[in-house]
């Protein structure tokens, strides 16, 4: 059981880095960023992660992608920006 949910963390992981990517802006240093309410309304996200603020907090402390809360929940949070650091960009 522990391997099933590191794999299914694992792949929405990459999930929403590719979603990211697809709804975010890229900045000079090869980052993407797009606000938490974006990815929240997101059909494609909405249908495929079950818990997006989760997943991005284990994104965080896996240092993948950054953002100024230490929490982020709907409505309170859609306008913090969520950063994809670039070294994790998929191709």
């Amino acid at each position: 059981i522990v391997k099933e949910i590191q794999e299914r963390n694992a792949a929405e992981i990459e999930f929403l880095k590719g979603a990211i990517k697809r709804l975010g802006t890229k900045n000079d240093a090869g980052d993407y960023c797009c606000t938490f309410g974006v990815i929240f309304r997101d059909d494609i996200v909405a249908n495929h992660c079950e818990g997006v603020a989760a997943t991005l907090k284990n994104m965080k402390t896996k240092k993948i992608v950054t953002y100024d809360s230490p929490l982020l929940l709907q409505g309170a949070h859609n306008d913090v920006v969520i950063t994809l650091k670039a070294e994790f960009v998929p191709q």
